[in-house]
C-alpha cells in the first residue's frame, strides 16, 4: 500500500465531454449561447449595441432546431451509412403534432369562435372533430405523439427496407418517395390538417403567450437544451460498443453480417432514434416560426439537410451542427440580398464540398491542424538534431 488514494472514476458525461476536443468546444458554445443570447434579448435596452432583437432570437432558435435535425441525419448517414432523403417527413410530422396541440389551445378565440373546431375546419364545413385530433388538447399527449408518430413511421419504413436489404441509392430514392407521398397527402383539404395553408395563427403554449418575450426566450433555451441533450446521447452512442458495430456495418456490411450481427436490427434501431430526434426538432421549430404546412415535406428540404451535414463534415456530430448554422445563415443572407442566386449557390456549394472537401469544414480544419503539428514536430526535431551536432563539434 502506498497510502495514495485512488483517483475517482470520471463520470459518464465527463468522459463524453472531454474525450474529444470538438465535443468540448461544441458543448461550451451551445451552453454559452443558451445563456447569453436570451439575457442579451431580455436584460439589455433596445437601443444597446449588444441587444439581441426578437427577430434574431427567433432566427437563432430556428437554427438550433435545424442543427438538431442535421444531427439526426449525421447519426445515420455518418455512422451507419444510411443516406436518407426523407428526414424532412419526420421533422414535419413532429411539427404537425405540436401544431395540432396549439390549434386546440385556441378554443373560441378563433375567427369563427368555435370552441371545438379549428377555423379551417369551420371554413370547410366540418361538423365534428376527426378522431385523430382527440387528445391533442393535452400537452403531454401531444409530446408523446411528437416522438411516437415519426418513430412508428420510421419503424414501418425501416422494417421493410432493411429486412429486404435495400441500401445505397435505392434506399435514398424510396425515402424521398415517402416524403413526397406524405406531402401530396397533407396538401389535401379532406385530410384534416389544413390543406395547403397548414396550421397557423397559434396563440399560446402551456398558457404562455407566444408573442411574449419570455416565451420566445423559453423556447430558445428549450431548443438549445434539446440540442445539447441529443448531442450527448449521440456521442454516447457512437463511442459505445454499439457505435463501433454501426461503423463496421457502414464500412463492411457483408463482413459484419458474416460474423453474426443482425445488421437490419442495428440499422432499424438507429433509424428510429434518428426519426424521433427529427420529430422533436420539428416540434420545437413550429412555435418559433408560427406555422407548419405541407411544404415542409418537400423532398428538396430533405436534400438540403444532407447538404448541411456534408458541408460541416459527416461522421463527426459537431460538424453537422456547424454545417446547419453555416448554410442556414448563408441562406438567410442570400435570400434577402440576392434571392435569385441562392439555389445556384446551394448547388455549387454541394458540388464544391463533394469534390474538394469530402470531409467537410471539420475535416479541413482537422487536416490543417495535423499538418501544422507535423511541421512543428519536424522543426523541433531539426532543432534538436542541430543542437546535438553543435555539442558534438565542441
Amino acid at each position: 500500500m502506498t497510502g495514495i488514494a485512488p483517483r475517482p472514476s470520471q463520470s459518464l458525461i465527463g468522459r463524453l465531454v472531454t474525450s474529444n476536443v470538438g465535443s468540448m468546444i461544441t458543448l461550451a458554445v451551445l451552453f454559452a449561447v443558451a445563456i447569453v443570447v436570451p439575457l442579451l434579448n431580455m436584460a439589455t435596452p433596445v437601443d444597446s449595441p449588444i441587444h439581441v432583437p426578437n427577430y434574431m432570437l427567433s432566427l437563432l432558435g430556428k437554427y438550433l432546431c435545424f442543427a438538431l435535425l442535421a444531427l439526426s441525419v449525421d447519426l445515420i448517414w455518418g455512422y451507419c451509412g444510411i443516406l436518407s432523403l426523407g428526414h424532412g417527413a419526420f421533422f414535419a410530422l413532429g411539427g404537425y403534432a405540436m401544431g395540432m396541440y396549439m390549434m386546440r389551445q385556441i378554443g373560441d378565440r378563433g375567427v369563427y369562435g368555435n370552441p371545438e373546431l379549428p377555423d379551417f375546419m369551420v371554413f370547410l364545413n366540418w361538423q365534428e372533430l376527426p378522431w385523430y385530433w382527440y387528445g391533442f388538447d393535452n400537452f403531454f399527449f401531444a409530446m408523446v405523439m411528437v416522438a411516437l408518430v415519426p418513430g412508428i413511421l420510421a419503424f414501418a419504413f425501416g422494417w421493410f427496407a432493411f429486412r429486404s436489404r435495400v441500401t445505397g441509392v435505392y434506399l435514398s430514392i424510396i425515402s424521398q418517395a415517402m416524403t413526397y407521398a406524405l406531402m401530396l397527402a397533407f396538401f389535401r383539404n379532406d385530410m384534416g390538417f389544413g390543406g395547403n395553408n397548414g396550421l397557423t395563427d397559434f396563440k399560446d403554449i402551456l398558457g404562455f403567450d407566444l408573442q411574449a418575450d419570455g416565451t420566445r426566450a423559453g423556447l430558445f433555451v428549450a431548443s438549445a437544451l434539446a440540442l445539447i441533450t441529443a448531442y450527448l446521447v449521440c456521442r454516447y452512442l457512437v463511442t459505445s460498443r454499439l457505435g463501433k458495430v454501426l461503423v463496421a456495418i457502414r464500412d463492411a456490411e457483408n463482413r459484419a453480417r458474416f460474423i453474426g450481427y443482425r445488421v437490419e436490427y442495428y440499422r432499424l434501431f438507429v433509424f428510429i432514434l434518428s426519426a424521433v430526434m427529427a420529430g422533436i426538432a420539428g416540434a420545437l421549430y413550429v412555435p418559433q416560426v408560427g406555422i407548419i404546412n405541407p411544404s415542409e415535406f418537400t423532398p428538396a428540404n430533405s436534400i438540403e439537410i444532407v447538404i448541411w451535414v456534408a458541408v460541416g463534415g459527416r461522421g463527426t456530430l459537431h460538424g453537422a451542427i456547424l454545417g446547419a448554422f453555416m448554410v442556414n445563415y448563408a441562406k438567410s443572407y442570400l435570400t434577402g440580398a440576392m434571392p435569385e442566386v441562392w439555389l445556384f449557390a446551394l448547388g455549387g456549394l454541394f458540388i464544391f464540398v463533394t469534390l474538394f472537401m469530402p470531409k467537410g469544414v471539420v475535416g479541413l480544419v482537422a487536416k490543417g491542424s495535423q499538418q501544422w503539428q507535423l511541421r512543428r514536430r519536424s522543426a523541433r526535431d531539426l532543432r534538436a538534431e542541430s543542437d546535438l551536432r553543435s555539442e558534438g563539434a565542441k
